[in-house]
This record gives structure tokens, C-alpha cells and sequence, in this order.
């Protein structure tokens, strides 16, 4: 059973990466229709986690993996648990629906087999992030997200707007994984585990250690810029310039809610402190009331919604940052009436956006005849948002005015925080439902007429799911959001939702006050409007112009950097190598008081003064060199003298080496100097010299400390005993050296042999291309340049 299990959950991490796979090969062989049939992957997906529900029942957990770096304790592991299954159902579920819809929404794309691929790939990211065990295989696929959405939201690449917003896409959300990271290997440092099942025990020794606010801090950083929360929300709108079936599925239903998932997940491990609270409070309260108000501000149906959806998170991680039961129960309600009413009023705008011609609320009026389906979606949808009885919101809006209803002033803070928040949004919902398609009919760019089946499919389907979970709410809290409780709370908990209206129940009239402000939201909504555009005018700036400051001022550092480092002067560069050489080695010497005393000077035989001596002559012989070809033969002699060393101290293998070595150098450095006189000298001004000389002399000098410090260490013979006694039976082989090179660091020297070869190639080809008569200073004339004619 373990075996099959560990197979189902391996199957569905990878399944839909299969998919992307093959998606540009559907497409071209079926077109359009390839959307329906990719729709099976995710819905078979779904049906198989459907069936994982009663085993993670009551708080129950599913591991299953296989050790990754075993050396490090990592593996690539994944957990079945509640939490779990309700994000992995919800995206596989909208998954479904949205592949469908894009097969009709994009239909005559050329790109479409590219866009399945990259959206199917985003599942699968998706799908291993909310199932990853291990926080390294967490990150994984956080990363992945990050790299998908990016993709995604730059899928109309010919468009400047659509490349702008992906790189500012992966600019946040990629610094917050590296914050995330850092968070990660900080928790395993403090606890001892990568595996996120093992720490979820461990809380109160997480919250007893010094690191636990840096640690909280960087978990917060990557959790924050992928949900986009205040400071770090303003990505998220601009992201709107991806195709509509991008923003029903990644900002609405999956890759915003990563942020709030990885909070959830690590509630038992770092959250109950007063520093959680407080700062997922602020946060997240802040975010609602900013993306409540901005949505006001917009005429652009998707940026309405977007500016919601940011509201909608904010309120999210708001709930998590109170943690009690009622509360965690109540995100997660909202999270799963969020995605459905979400997802459908995204695919209804693109209806209307594909139909019409345009999205402006401004330009739209009277579609409700011309398109009754979807007016009926976007009208489910709505009330939904708006939280009216019989929708899943009214659950979620009811279980989170219960969760903050506790008396105390932080509670009655957050409580008027959610009520503002929620009448905002409900003033939003109402202007998207009321205004494109009642009154007066306006003109539009297109004819408007209804969509086809697969427009329609989506967002009546989502629609009508939210009503089913309203209807059948003690069974959906039961089996799907109790258990999901369970796992972020790690105690039992019953399910105590039920659709009904009370109207002697004090949360019943603060809906009854949230419904009010909504409406009075509505009615003033072109008046709030004009207000906040002004203020935005008189302000001038706001976080998304910062980001491109930053962004431009990024690109001039760089520019200057590049002009000052990469300025083409071979021997600058060179200099600089060689000095920071030197400081690499000099500088841990002089520190860390690691100079080695003087060595005796050796009894040396006569033949071991002689090569000492043809040594020193070489190199005097290399200084005083009038021309260049002395110079290339004398920098030949050191090397002769190294591999007389060789061969006196009884490595003839290697002095045989060093010969061909040093013999190759000379030719080849012969052969290229070829395209320079070589019957001349390189002069060099005294104070450049010098500059150089110093240098030089630096490196030697610690190049020689550094040997003489090794030296005066005890030699360790463990590899070469290792070699002594396996060359032979392991490698079959009685010359050990030619058994390291072959066997043992047999790739390491293809690679050498590699790099030998494709520099012998690229000498061949100057050698053999069309030689040019020289110029004054020694260098063949650049290709196309004009020789001088001197007049007589």
C-alpha cells in the first residue's frame, strides 16, 4: 500500500510536466481541440487526490520520497495532508476549466501548443509546491512558479507592457525566493530537519531560539512578495498584461495563494508569537485596505479585479496572523470561495473583453441581452464576492467575523478592518455585475455577442461551484477544509459550518452593515474615483515608479561597472588578476599569522646546481629578450628546467609531460605570434614596469609562503594510499599515474584533453585564414580599415 502510495503521489508531481511536454506536438496535430484533451491530465489529477481524502482525514498525513542528498539529510519528499489536498483539488480542479477555456479564448494563436505547455508546467509547479515535505523541495518548485508565471505573464513578448511585467514579476517574487531560501536553511540550522513534517513538533524550540525573528523575517520576505502584500503588491497588476486564462488561474486561484499556503504550512512551526501576530496582522490588514481602495480607482475590468485579489490576500494572511480555530477555518473557506468566484468573474471579463473589443466599465452597458450566459456567471460570481446568503462567500464573510469577534481591541481593530475591506470589495462586485451589462446599451469596438461553449464552460461551472459549496457546506467542511484545519492547527477539529441566516446573531448584522457601506460604495463609486486619480496625480509617484527607478538606476551601476572593468585592455586586466592573486594569498598569511620559517638552505649536487643555474639564465634571458622570439624560446627554458626536476627526483611520467607541455607552448605561442614581427621588442615606460615588477614579485612571494606553509605540515598519505592499493584492483593498472589520469580523474581530463583540442582548432583557423600585411606597430590591420597613402 505504501508502494502504491508512494507511486500515486510521485505520479501526480510529474504528470502534468509530461504533459507540457507533449502540448506543442497536440497542437499541432489537433489544434485548438488539444486544450480539451490536456483538460483530461488535471482532471484525472483531481479525481486521484479525491480519492486521497479519507486517508488524510482527522489530521492524517501521507509521506512519501526518496532520499535526494543523502549526505545532507535532503530528500525529495512530499506530504499528503488536509492543507495539502484542499490547494491541490482546488488547482487541479480550476485547472481543468481554465485549459478548456483557453483552447476557445486563444483559438487561432499560433503560439497556443507553447502557451498549454507553459500553463500545464505552472500546474505542475504548483501542484510540488503545496505537496513538497522538504523545505528543499519546496523551494524547488517555489522557483518554478516563479520561472512559469514568467513565461506566462510575458507570453505576448512582441508587447513592451508584457515584458516589462514579467521581469517585474520574476524581479520580486525571484528576490523573495532567495530570501525564502535563506529562511529555510536558517530553520534547519536552528531545528535539525528539512522536512517540514518533522518541524511542525518542534514550534516552541523554533520560537525559543535568538535566529527565530531573522529566520520569521526572510520566511516573511518570500511568502509576502509571492502573495503580494504591502510593500511588495504592486507586481501583481501589471501582471494583468498576460492573457485572461493567465490571470483567472495563477492570480486568483494558484500561484498568489503560494505566499498564503507556505503561511499556513509553517503556523505550527513559527507561528503563535507575538511577533507573527503582529506582523501578519499589519501586513495583511494594510494590503486589504490599499487593494480595496485601488480597485475603486480603476476602470480596466481585470485591474479592478486584481486590485481585489490583492485586497482578498491581504485579508487571508490578516486571518492567519489571528490563528485561532475560527479564524484559520474562516482563510481557508475564503480561500476556496475566493478561487471560485474569482477565477469565474476573471473568465467572464474575458468574455466580455473577447466579444466586445474592450474592458473599459466606462465603454461597456447593456450586455445582459447580448450576453445572457455570462451575465449569469459574473452575477453568481458576484454575490459571492459581495458575501450574500446562499454563495460560499457569505460562509467565509460569516466564519471570519466569528473568528474576530473576541472582544478585545485588537480584535475589534482587525473586525473593522475586515468590515471596510469587505464593503469595499463588495462595491467593486457590484460595479463589475451592474455596470457592463445593465442600462443604457453603449457601442463597442465589436459586436457583442455570446461566447461559445468553451468561453462559457468555466465560468458557469466556477459559478456554480460556489453555489454547490454554500449548498453543501457540512459535507465540503467535513471532508476538505476540517481536515485541511486539522493539519495547519495539529489538533482535531470537528466542522461546524452550516448555511444559515440569523438575524438575532450579531454577525448577521455586521453583514447587513457590510452589505450597506458596499452599496453606498457603488452609488459614490464615480466620485471616489475621480478623487483618488487626483490624489494620485498630486502624489506623483507610488511604488511601481520606484521599482523602475531602482530598475534604471540598476542598469546605469551596471553600465559603469562594465565601462570601467571590461574596457578591452589585455594587460589591465591581467594586472588586476595577478594583484588580487597576490592579496588572496599575502592577505590570510599576514592575518592569520600563518608565516612559515625559513627553511635550511639544501645540500645541492653539482647537476642540481646546473639546472638551477640554466633556470636563472632562462629567466635573466627572458628579461633582457631584444626581440619577441628570444623571449618565446626563453620562457621555454623554465619549463625545461621544472621537468629536469621531474625527472631527477624520479617522476619521469611527469617530466615527460612537462617536455611535450612546454614544447606545444612554444610552437603554438610561435605559431600565433606569427601575426605580429617577431624580430621586434615590447619596451615598456620605467614606472609601468615597475608597476608590473611589483606585482609579479608579490604573487611569487606568496605563492612561495603559501608551499613553505604546506610544506611544514605533516604529509598526508591517505589518497596516496588509497591509489597504492587500488590501482590495481580496481583499475587493473600498475602505473598509478597513468591510473589517476585514465580512471581516476578520467573526466577531468577529457576535459583538459577538450580544451587543448578546441584551442589547437581555433590556432588552425588563424593560422589558415588570409594573412594581412602588419601595420607600424607590429599588428596586422583590422579587416575593412583604409591604409594610409602617404602622398609623394
Amino acid at each position: 500500500m505504501a508502494q502504491s502510495l508512494d507511486l500515486t503521489i510521485a505520479l501526480i508531481a510529474v504528470t502534468p510536466f509530461v504533459a507540457a511536454v507533449l502540448a506543442p506536438l497536440l497542437f499541432n496535430l489537433m489544434g485548438a481541440y488539444a486544450g480539451w484533451l490536456l483538460a483530461i491530465v488535471p482532471a484525472v489529477l483531481f479525481v486521484v487526490l479525491l480519492q486521497l481524502l479519507s486517508a488524510a482525514a482527522d489530521g492524517g498525513a501521507i509521506t512519501a520520497g526518496f532520499d535526494w542528498i543523502a549526505a545532507y539529510g535532503i530528500r525529495f519528499s512530499f506530504i499528503v495532508d488536509g492543507l495539502s489536498l484542499a490547494f491541490a483539488l482546488t488547482i487541479t480542479g480550476v485547472g481543468v476549466l481554465i485549459l478548456i477555456y483557453s483552447a476557445a479564448y486563444l483559438k487561432g494563436h499560433a503560439h497556443q501548443g507553447r502557451f498549454f505547455a507553459f500553463m500545464l508546467a505552472f500546474m505542475g509547479a504548483m501542484l510540488g509546491l503545496v505537496l513538497a515535505d522538504s523545505m528543499v523541495t519546496l523551494f524547488t518548485f517555489w522557483e518554478l512558479t516563479t520561472v512559469t508565471s514568467f513565461l506566462l505573464i510575458g507570453f505576448d513578448h512582441s508587447r513592451q507592457a508584457a515584458r516589462r511585467a514579467a521581469i517585474q514579476a520574476l524581479v520580486i517574487t525571484g528576490g523573495g525566493g532567495l530570501l525564502l531560501l535563506l529562511g529555510f536553511i536558517l530553520l534547519q540550522a536552528m531545528l535539525g530537519s528539512w522536512d517540514l513534517s518533522a518541524l511542525r513538533h518542534m514550534g516552541d524550540m523554533a520560537r525559543g531560539n535568538p535566529l527565530y525573528p531573522l529566520a520569521l523575517l526572510l520566511v516573511l520576505g518570500g511568502a509576502f512578495t509571492k502573495s503580494a502584500q504591502v510593500p511588495f503588491h504592486f507586481w501583481l497588476p501589471n501582471a494583468m498584461e498576460a492573457p485572461t486564462p493567465v490571470s483567472a488561474f495563477l492570480h486568483s486561484a494558484t500561484m498568489v495563494q503560494g505566499g498564503v499556503y507556505l503561511l499556513l504550512r509553517l503556523t505550527p512551526i513559527l507561528g503563535g508569537s507575538a511577533l507573527w501576530t503582529a506582523l501578519l496582522t499589519i501586513f495583511g490588514g494594510a494590503t486589504l485596505l490599499w487593494g480595496a481602495v485601488m480597485a475603486l480607482k480603476q476602470t480596466d475590468l481585470k485591474q479592478m479585479l486584481a486590485q481585489s485579489t490583492i485586497a482578498s490576500l491581504g485579508l487571508l494572511v490578516l486571518l492567519i496572523g489571528v490563528g485561532t480555530e475560527v479564524a484559520i477555518t474562516a482563510a481557508l473557506v475564503y480561500f476556496l470561495a475566493h478561487a471560485l468566484y474569482k477565477a469565474a468573474l476573471f473568465l467572464a471579463v474575458g468574455v466580455i473583453d473577447h466579444e466586445t473589443g474592450t474592458r473599459e466599465i466606462i465603454a461597456l452597458g447593456g450586455l445582459n441581452e447580448k450576453l445572457p450566459a455570462t451575465f449569469i456567471a459574473a452575477a453568481i460570481a458576484g454575490f459571492s464576492m459581495i458575501g450574500l446568503p446562499l454563495s460560499a462567500g457569505y460562509l467565509a464573510k460569516e466564519e471570519m467575523y466569528a473568528g474576530l469577534f473576541q472582544g478585545d481591541w485588537r480584535s475589534i481593530v482587525g473586525l473593522l478592518v475586515a468590515i471596510l475591506g469587505n464593503a469595499l470589495l463588495a462595491g467593486v462586485a457590484l460595479a463589475i455585475v451592474i455596470r457592463p451589462f445593465l442600462g443604457t446599451t453603449v457601442s463597442t469596438p465589436k459586436v457583442p455577442h455570446e461566447g461559445s461553449v468553451g468561453l462559457l464552460a468555466g465560468p458557469l461551472l466556477l459559478a456554480a461551484l460556489g453555489l454547490a459549496v454554500s449548498i453543501a457546506t457540512a459535507t465540503v467542511g467535513s471532508i476538505m477544509l476540517a481536515p485541511a484545519a486539522a493539519a495547519v492547527l495539529g489538533l482535531t477539529v470537528e466542522s461546524h459550518l452550516a448555511m444559515h441566516v440569523n438575524p438575532v446573531s450579531p454577525l448577521f448584522w455586521l453583514s447587513v452593515l457590510t452589505w450597506g457601506l458596499g452599496a453606498l460604495c457603488f452609488v459614490y463609486l464615480d466620485a471616489v474615483r475621480i478623487w483618488l486619480r487626483r490624489l494620485d496625480a498630486r502624489l506623483g509617484w507610488n511604488a511601481d515608479r520606484l521599482f523602475d527607478g531602482a530598475m534604471f538606476g540598476l542598469i546605469r551601476f551596471a553600465g559603469t561597472v562594465t565601462r570601467t572593468w571590461h574596457h578591452g585592455r589585455l594587460d589591465r586586466y591581467l594586472l588586476v588578476l595577478f594583484i588580487l592573486l597576490a592579496a588572496a594569498v599575502l592577505a590570510p598569511i599576514g592575518l592569520l599569522g600563518g608565516l612559515p620559517s625559513l627553511p635550511a638552505f639544501p645540500r645541492l649536487t653539482f647537476y642540481e646546481w646546473g639546472i638551477g643555474i640554466v633556470a636563472l639564465a632562462g629567466l635573466v634571458a627572458l628579461l633582457i629578450a631584444p626581440s619577441r622570439l628570444v623571449a618565446i624560446v626563453s620562457l621555454g627554458i623554465q619549463g625545461f628546467a621544472v621537468a629536469m626536476i621531474f625527472l631527477l627526483f624520479g617522476a619521469p611520467d611527469l617530466a615527460f609531460t612537462q617536455f611535450m607541455v612546454e614544447i606545444l607552448s612554444v610552437v603554438i605561442l610561435a605559431l600565433v605570434m606569427t601575426r605580429l614581427r617577431l624580430d621586434t621588442a615590447d619596451h615598456r615606460e620605467l614606472e609601468i614596469g615597475l608597476r608590473d615588477a611589483v606585482a609579479a614579485l608579490a604573487c611569487g612571494i606568496g605563492v612561495t609562503l603559501l608551499l613553505w606553509a604546506i610544506l611544514e605540515k605533516p604529509l598526508d598519505m591517505r589518497l596516496s594510499t588509497f591509489f597504492e592499493q587500488t590501482s590495481v584492483a580496481i583499475a587493473h593498472g600498475h602505473n598509478i599515474v597513468n591510473v589517476i589520469l585514465v580512471d581516476y580523474r578520467g573526466l577531468d581530463t577529457l576535459g583538459e584533453i577538450s580544451v587543448v583540442m578546441t584551442a589547437g582548432i581555433a590556432i588552425l583557423a588563424l593560422i589558415r585564414s588570409q594573412r594581412r600585411p602588419a601595420s607600424a606597430d607590429g599588428l596586422a590591420p583590422k579587416a575593412g580599415r583604409r591604409r594610409a597613402v602617404s602622398k609623394p
